[in-house]
């Protein structure tokens, strides 16, 4: 069944595995998640926890928003999010998920947004190949072809300039090197989607081997 938690990424570092391998590893920092409320087939047709992270201050939370963490015993939350395919008898409402639900070694999916790029072209916005930068040549860095002459227009889904990044990303199979309870850390080997400080969902991979 799936695990889940929500964590802030603090950045990256190594640490040296025994047989004295370097393993780049994400730091991620996943305190205060509570679990807010449980959804059932019969009461909303499906079933998830959703969890909360990270206090936020009273003054920013509305009424009802009050009162639904209040069913939890808790504050309000400036990050809600559910889990889905999870085994509900594991959870109850108001209980605290830590960071040692995970193990090392587990395997996870971990999903953020991606750092913002602005306008960027269709190079690095899509990987296309740039045309000879001989002086000959009038076909460096642009789009290329627009498409066929036949339908006198441009194709939607065609590969343009544009904005780039700030999308949900989710990167798979990456693996948890190190979990420290004291601190709330979780060590995960590799880069994961966003800027420092950013939200993370980690959770389960889906196609582990």
């Amino acid at each position: 069944m799936t695990k889940g938690i929500l964590g802030r990424k603090v950045g990256m570092t190594q640490v040296f595995a025994e047989n004295g391998n370097l393993i780049p590893v994400t730091v991620v920092e996943a305190a205060q998640n509570v679990v807010l409320q449980k959804k059932s087939v019969e009461t909303d047709g499906y079933e998830a926890v959703q969890i909360g992270f990270e206090d936020k201050r009273e003054k920013l939370a509305n009424k009802p928003e009050k009162g639904h963490v209040a069913k939890a015993n808790t504050a309000p939350k400036r990050f809600v999010r559910e889990l889905r395919e999870v085994s509900l008898e594991e959870y109850e409402v108001g209980q605290e998920v830590k960071v040692n639900v995970f193990a090392e070694g587990d395997i996870v999916d971990v999903t953020g947004i991606s750092k913002g790029k602005g306008f960027q072209g269709s190079i690095k916005r899509h990987g296309q190949s740039r045309g000879p930068m001989a002086h000959g040549s009038r076909y460096h860095r642009r789009p290329g072809s627009m498409g066929p002459v036949a339908p006198n227009r441009v194709f939607k889904g065609k590969a343009l300039p544009g904005r780039m990044g700030g999308e949900q990303v989710t990167v798979q199979n990456l693996e948890i090197v190190k979990v420290d309870v004291e601190r709330n850390l979780l060590l995960i080997k590799g880069n994961v989607p966003g800027s420092k400080k950013a939200l993370l969902k980690i959770k389960t991979a889906v196609k582990a081997k």
